[in-house]
């Protein structure tokens, strides 16, 4: 059955003083079906954060315009997008001298196929009918603990280092990129990418059920007033892209104008 999808992006400044966080649903400009959903959580102090992350969206912007589908592993571009925006934002600290960084999470959507990476504690969920199919695993301290089983996933979330990550782009290590792709894609799937500042108020079965519940812009609506609701006036940056993977029904075939049917004798 053919798909359609039904897609939105929204953002909020929170309580903080500036919007350090870039995201964006770039289509391809000569492939029909093709596109890539970027969010990036930008950090470092005053104008450093909100300028890794815009180096986040315009190399995926960059990559993305030179990507050859029949000839290019999705794979490649997911990398090679997050690669050359951690070399500018490293670049960018003997201009500014600040210390940028960004977190980065993209989908790169093909028909029958989806695509994604990631870097650092920004996500990507993916639910079908509302129920979590898989997310993404943060590269972050408190995930660390989790994996170990050292904390639960609860007392991640109140952990006085939640905020810590092990790698970034931008960061004085090499950055770490984690893959998944999926050809099992049908009606009901829908895709969450969203920063810290929306996933940490929510469980997954909340956040599937409002997704699964509403259009993607109306529930953008009501996730982002949960998250403010919720954050108290203490509110990070939010950042949210969702895709909603939706059937159509194939249309049945006219009868051509003045055909008059044969019946049986």
């Amino acid at each position: 059955m053919p798909l359609a999808i039904d897609a939105c992006a929204a953002q909020h400044q929170g309580d903080r003083k500036e919007q350090q966080d870039r995201l964006a649903i770039l289509p391809h400009a000569k492939k029909k079906g093709v596109a890539l959903v970027v969010v990036a959580d930008g950090m470092g102090g005053h104008t450093g954060g909100a300028l890794a992350a815009e180096q986040v969206l315009h190399t995926a912007k960059t990559t993305l315009e030179h990507f050859a589908p029949a000839e290019e592993s999705p794979r490649v571009l997911l990398e090679n997008s997050m690669r050359e925006a951690h070399t500018m934002i490293k670049a960018s600290r003997f201009m500014n001298e600040k210390d940028p960084h960004s977190t980065a999470v993209m989908l790169l959507l093909q028909p029958g196929k989806v695509t994604w990476a990631h870097c650092g504690d920004s996500r990507l969920y993916r639910f079908h009918d509302g129920k979590l199919v898989r997310r993404t695993v943060d590269h972050s301290y408190v995930e660390h603990l989790v994996a170990n089983g050292r904390i639960t996933a609860e007392q991640a979330l109140t952990h006085p280092n939640r905020n810590v990550l092990l790698t970034s782009l931008g960061g004085q290590e090499e950055p770490k990129f984690d893959f998944a792709e999926a050809e099992d894609i049908a009606g009901g799937d829908a895709f969450v990418l969203c920063s810290d500042g929306l996933w940490a108020y929510f469980d997954d079965a909340e956040l599937g059920r409002v997704v699964a519940e509403n259009s993607a812009r109306n529930a953008c609506e009501k996730l982002i007033d949960h998250a403010r609701s919720r954050a108290a006036g203490s509110g990070d940056n939010i950042s949210l892209a969702i895709i909603k993977l939706v059937d159509v029904p194939a249309e049945k075939p006219k009868a051509p104008v003045g055909f008059v049917p044969r019946l049986p004798t």
